[in-house]
């Protein structure tokens, strides 16, 4: 049976999502409005519809993209959609120059055409600029203007035509629930509308339908200044700047000001971010009214903050200096803590879907990815940075994504190295060695709210004399300190904090059963077995990679990468009947890695437990004492070397830490941080979920087809893997890359040439301190993917020679690990 949808909100979302939705056959759809069609009066009505491709994400990238290839094609009563009058960038300062030449490196990764152009040619592509000003531009011909509101309703138009309802003037006031507190509903101030599908499309509204749904959505509305110039002599004569054309110069980006200019025929528009953050509570965000003719997300124009910025623009574009701003507005659109959108089904209301923080750039490709998955269960695009269900606990107070937002309206422009961290809410998660960590001059980063050390201060009387130099780029946020304390991993033995990976306890009757069908992996093995398993997704798409240990008959403890597998485990549990119970002890436990080859060393004296090989062989699990603290210990490594996670409630961390500490002082024990952990786990070719693989990507794919066992019965993804074996071996795989000069360590996301021609990606990257070799994992062609092939790393413009090999690359033998 056609399922009953509502859509909430008649933006560019909500009017995209319609004819996405309803050009894959389902036509029962209803688009509830609670203002006009089709100018709502939210941030469709007022955007200035700029769609620019490029974007460190290549899921954002691929959004775009989509966005620009469908607006292309569509037309409204003979006039365009989407104008594609390219982008330039300009760079102003040096710094910015080198930013262009990461960003054409993103585009040569994922299929965007573009340029770097010299001061004389982006004068010549953008006449207004004052050559002087710019050092270098990025040009990007495909990118160009979207008229919103043009777009919204060619595309509601077309879903209308197939049988599409849409209601204006349907303000929400509750969500109906039935059975399992699954959505029935919605009510509206007129009516009830059934539905079996709600999907809110509301806009910077979301989180007022969010809290409907008992769903806390980290969504803040901005306002952001925009104004229009008085008409200009040199666009007025511009052949390009009719009334039906509206634009022929390219949109361009000022991004050393926060700037942005686009044409209005004879008129210049201008946005700005180097204003103050003007964050809106949602209970004061006004709601469209039949006699109000204006529009509730244009707020009054604040000149004084945009004085600074027409002074900017007025430096970069000279013909500005005989204008005026002749009018101007505060728009209001969304944001969130990490500029990601907000996509996905509600854990607290099943059927109940979100689709909010989407910008104009990206709202084709959303509702295209929002439609497959609703559709099929699974989006046909990796969508994890984008999930709603993404966030920690902490990230969704009030207080937190309202300051993180602020700070992302703030940073929308900057230059950001991959490394960096927000300086806002912190310290918020820190675990039970903090104050030990600190003492010894800990450099921390932060990820999911927890404070990581990256290295050590205290270690700098280490040997780095071997540690070699590195671009200016690679060495922020590093020190080649990380590389001694590799070493010392490898040469005796070291401390690592690894509280911050997220782990779970699920216990019960129907607990192996249900893991069974959940994971790739067998799992049904003895008490004390731990297993390196995947999570599949419908389509065969590796989800996540676990660590499963049984502590118990019906116990077991899971390592995962975060609250989306959470999230996937609780909406896949059997019925209610108690026979599952899934609890995340994250937060009341922590752990810390022991490895090297005096580990054993190091705990044996500590312990009753016998650990030796013999008896703790790898890959098992026992309950211990170390000292006089309880702990379950995994004889795991992802590091290479011999060693153990140690895991104890929280309570008693620090006691565990200074037992370690003080029996590793004959042993030359230290203290390493996550840059030493992500060289050592390199080395041996450990994936990193999230940055290696993702959903796209297969187990054999990626390389982990040996946690797969397909004989054991059926699992979660099973039947869609077993076909792709069927159509023959995997057309790309993941493979690693050795860097012919030991200074050049790219960072990720680099592109890979071959023969000239871009054919992959670099996923995760660094220099291998044990092997002395600058390492890059890559997507490539399965053509080229056997170790010997040379190939290229475009790094900040520059080809670097790489040749891919064989892994792992360290221990080959696995002798290290298994002393």
């Amino acid at each position: 049976m056609t399922p009953r949808i509502v859509l909430i909100g008649a933006g560019i979302v909500g009017c995209a999502l319609a004819d996405e939705l309803s050009a894959r056959g389902w036509s029962e759809i209803t688009v509830l409005e609670q203002g006009p069609l089709f100018a709502t009066g939210g941030s469709t009505s007022h955007a200035p519809g700029l769609v620019f491709q490029t974007n460190p994400s290549r899921t954002m990238i691929g959004f775009a993209a989509y966005t620009v290839e469908k607006y292309n094609a569509l037309t409204l009563a003979g006039r365009w959609a989407f104008r594609q009058v390219g982008g330039l960038e300009v760079a102003t300062t040096p710094a910015r120059v080198e930013e262009l030449k990461r960003k054409l490196g993103y585009a040569a990764s994922w299929g965007v055409q573009a340029e770097l152009l010299d001061p004389d040619q982006c004068a010549q592509l953008h006449p207004l600029l004052d050559r002087d000003q710019v050092l270098a531009g990025y040009h990007t011909p495909h990118d160009g203007l979207a008229k919103p509101l043009r777009a919204a309703e060619a595309q509601a138009r077309a879903a209308i035509a197939r049988g599409v309802r849409f209601l204006p003037w349907q303000r929400v006031v509750a969500l109906e629930t039935g059975g399992g507190g699954r959505v029935a509903g919605v009510r509206t101030e007129q009516e009830v509308y059934p539905a079996d599908i709600v999907v809110s499309c509301a806009g910077y509204w979301g989180a007022r339908i969010a809290r409907m749904a008992g769903t806390s959505l980290p969504l803040t509305p901005m306002a952001h200044q925009y104004a229009m110039t008085t008409p200009l002599a040199a666009l007025a004569a511009d052949r390009f700047s009719t009334a039906a054309s509206e634009a022929g110069l390219p949109i361009l980006r000022h991004q050393d000001r926060d700037l942005y200019f686009r044409e209005h025929r004879d008129r210049l528009g201008i946005g700005s971010y180097a204003h103050r953050p003007m964050p809106l509570e949602t209970g004061n965000l006004a709601d469209p009214t039949p006699a109000d003719t204006g529009m509730p997300s244009q707020l009054a124009f604040t000149a004084d903050d945009f004085a600074p910025a027409w002074a900017d623009a007025a430096a970069l574009l000279p013909a500005l200096g005989s204008a005026k701003v002749e009018e101007g507005f505060n728009g209001i659109f969304s944001f969130t803590p990490d500029g990601f959108p907000l996509l996905g089904e509600s854990a607290q209301v099943p059927g109940c879907w979100f689709a909010e923080a989407v910008w104009i750039t990206h709202s084709a490709g959303v509702a295209r990815a929002v439609a497959e998955w609703i559709r099929t269960g699974t989006p046909d695009v990796d969508v994890h940075e984008c999930d709603l269900n993404r966030f920690e606990a902490v990230q969704l107070a009030p207080t937190y994504h309202r300051t993180r937002s602020c700070r992302n309206f703030i940073e929308v422009y900057d230059i950001i190295h991959p490394l960096q961290p927000s300086e806002q809410n912190r310290p918020a998660r820190v675990s039970p060695f903090y104050a030990r960590q600190s003492e010894l001059g800990a450099v921390f980063l932060e990820a999911g709210g927890w404070e990581r050390p990256q290295w050590f201060e205290a270690n700098a009387a280490l040997d780095t004399s071997a540690v070699p130099a590195r671009g200016d780029w690679a060495s922020r946020y590093w020190s080649p300190i990380a590389g001694a304390e590799a070493q010392a991993a490898r040469e005796r033995v070291a401390l690592f904090d690894m509280t911050p990976l997220a782990r779970l306890e699920v216990q019960g009757s129907g607990a192996l059963a249900f893991l069974q069908r959940m994971t790739t992996n067998q799992l049904d093995k003895p008490i004390g077995a731990v297993t390196y398993t995947l999570l599949l997704d419908e389509a065969a798409g590796v989800r996540s990679d676990l660590t499963v240990a049984r502590i118990g008959p019906e116990l077991f403890q899971i390592g995962t990468n975060g609250p989306l597998d959470l999230d996937w485990f609780r909406r896949h549990l059997p019925a209610d009947d108690g026979s599952v119970q899934i609890r995340d002890i994250t937060a009341g436990t922590c752990c810390i890695g022991v490895w090297g080859p005096h580990a054993r060393d190091l705990v044996q004296p500590l312990t009753d437990t016998d650990f030796s090989h013999a008896a703790f062989g790898y890959f098992k699990a026992r309950q211990a004492y170390v000292g006089d603290v309880p702990v379950t210990a995994l004889r795991v490594s992802y590091v290479g070397e011999l060693g153990w996670e140690l895991y104890t409630s929280a309570d008693l961390g620090l006691r565990l830490w200074d037992a370690l500490w003080h029996a590793g002082q004959p042993f030359g024990v230290t203290a390493a941080g996550r840059s030493a952990f992500s060289s050592l786990r390199l080395e041996k070719g450990y994936r990193l979920w999230g940055t290696d693989m993702t959903a796209e990507h297969t187990p054999d794919e990626a390389g982990l087809g040996f946690a797969v066992k397909a004989d054991k019965g059926e699992f979660l993804g099973r039947e869609a893997l077993l076909r792709r074996h069927e159509a023959g071996p995997p057309a790309l795989r993941l493979v690693p890359l050795l860097l012919d000069r030991v200074e050049d360590v790219v960072m990720g996301r680099e592109p890979v040439f071959h023969d000239g021609k871009p054919v992959g990606y670099v996923t995760s990257a660094g220099f291998g301190y044990s092997i002395g070799r600058s390492i890059a994992y890559a997507w490539l062609p399965s053509s080229i993917a056997e170790p010997g092939s040379s190939v290229e790393i475009e790094y900040f413009g520059e080809r670097l020679r790489a040749v891919t090999a064989a892994e792992p690359l360290f221990d080959a033998a696995m002798t290290k690990i298994r002393r």
